[in-house]
């Protein structure tokens, strides 16, 4: 028999392997957070902004499970802005740089354990939807 939550799915056209929460844990995400980025190396896209998006999949620390109380979790909402901050406040050369920094502000919680961090720039190939990186980065 095979475990399914172990199989990878396919998505737009992607593998995506997802993330397994297990007891204590939940599982927290954004995904395609639609942006203007000045991120590339290439001296046409430096000052230019493009379009990216941005996923984060996020496990969690339950601390008060089955509490109905904002304060008790990570506000997606309060990510994607805190993202967004991120994204529009800073130069980068490279999408690996910019998925480093939003892994590092999504553990700066200190209840989040894990996080997968997926940029993608939009408009670089013709004949590809995006181009991009997903790391994960996990709390000490």
């Amino acid at each position: 028999m095979t475990d399914v939550s172990l199989s990878p799915r396919l998505t737009l056209g992607r593998v995506d392997m997802p993330l397994r929460p297990t007891q204590g844990l939940r599982r927290l995400y954004v995904h395609d957070l639609e942006m203007m980025a000045d991120i590339g190396v290439y001296p046409e896209e430096k000052g230019v902004l493009q379009p990216i998006a941005v996923s984060v999949d996020l496990l969690v620390m339950e601390t008060e499970p089955g509490a109905d109380d904002l304060a008790a979790v990570v506000c997606y909402a309060t990510l994607a802005d805190e993202i967004r901050s991120l994204v529009t406040g800073t130069r980068v050369n490279l999408v690996e740089t910019l998925a480093d920094r939003i892994a590092r502000l999504c553990l700066a919680d200190g209840r989040v354990r894990t996080a997968r961090v997926r940029v993608e720039k939009r408009a670089v190939m013709p004949d590809a939807r995006a181009v991009g990186v997903e790391i994960e980065r996990s709390a000490p």
